[in-house]
C-alpha cells in the first residue's frame, strides 16, 4: 500500500467505477476546517507604527491551505472531517486514499483515486487515515458556496462542482479512442460505489446531461466537453 503513483483500485472497463472502492461508512462533515501544511506559514512584513501585516497574498495562500499533498495523516487531529480539493496535478501521479485504520492492509482501505487536474475527497468523521501522494496541497472546500459556473471543462481535467465550476446542462465530448474517457455524475466526494449516479467509458463521441442536483462531475482521458443545451 502506499506506493507513489498507485493505480486506484476497481479500474475496470464499463460502468464499474473507476478509481473508488466499496462504499463508506460513518458521520459525514461537509465542508472541512484548516489544519497546518505546506505553505500554510507566511512571513510578515514591517507596517507604519512598528507593526507588522502579512502580504494579502500570502495570506491568502495559508487561509487557502489544509495540508500538503504528500503524507499520512490522522483523521481528526491532523486533518479534520471535510471536503477538500487539490487541483493542477499532472500525469496521474497524484495518489490519494481514505483508510478506516493505519494498518496498511487492503481490506483497511474506503476509497482511493489516481488524479489528474483537480479531485474533492470528503473525508468523513469515521475515517481513521488519510493518505496523500506526489498530490498538490489540499484546500478546506466550503460545499455551500456558488462560483461562476463555466460552460466548458477540459476532458482530463479530474472532478468539477455542478453549480460552482460548471454549470448544469448537456456536454458533449467527441473524437475519444479505444474507450479510454471515462466520465461520472456523482452525489458526493466520498468515492464510493454508492456515490455514483451514473457513468461510462467512451469510444467516439460522448454526450452527458449534468443535472442541477447532481454534486460532481469526474472526466478522465476524454477530449474537451462543451456545453450543447
Amino acid at each position: 500500500m502506499g506506493m507513489k503513483g498507485k493505480i486506484a483500485l476497481g479500474a475496470v472497463v464499463g460502468i464499474v467505477v473507476i478509481g473508488a472502492v466499496s462504499a463508506n461508512s460513518g458521520d459525514d462533515s461537509d465542508g472541512g476546517s484548516e489544519s497546518s501544511g505546506k505553505g500554510s506559514s507566511s512571513s510578515a512584513q514591517a507596517k507604519p507604527g512598528g507593526g507588522e501585516e502579512k502580504d494579502s497574498a500570502e495570506a491568502a495562500e495559508e487561509k487557502k491551505v489544509a495540508f500538503e499533498g504528500d503524507g499520512q495523516f490522522q483523521v481528526g487531529s491532523d486533518v479534520k472531517p471535510g471536503t477538500y480539493r487539490t487541483s493542477g496535478n499532472e500525469d496521474g501521479m497524484c495518489y490519494w486514499e481514505r483508510a478506516k485504520d493505519a494498518s496498511g492492509e487492503m481490506d483497511s482501505l474506503l476509497a482511493n483515486d489516481n488524479v489528474t487536474g483537480t479531485s474533492y475527497v470528503t473525508i468523513k468523521a469515521s475515517d481513521k487515515i488519510f493518505k496523500s501522494s506526489d498530490c498538490n496541497d489540499w484546500e478546506a472546500v466550503d460545499t455551500k458556496a456558488k462560483g461562476s459556473s463555466a460552460s466548458k471543462m477540459a476532458g482530463d481535467g479530474g472532478m468539477f462542482r455542478v453549480g460552482a465550476d460548471i454549470a448544469p446542462g448537456t456536454y458533449k465530448s467527441t473524437g475519444n479512442e479505444d474507450d479510454m474517457c471515462y466520465w461520472e455524475r456523482a452525489k458526493d466526494a466520498e468515492h464510493g460505489l454508492d456515490s455514483i449516479i451514473a457513468n461510462d467509458n467512451v469510444s467516439g463521441s460522448a454526450v452527458v446531461t449534468i443535472s442541477a442536483k447532481d454534486t460532481y462531475f469526474k472526466t478522465s482521458g476524454c477530449t474537451d466537453w462543451k456545453k450543447t443545451g
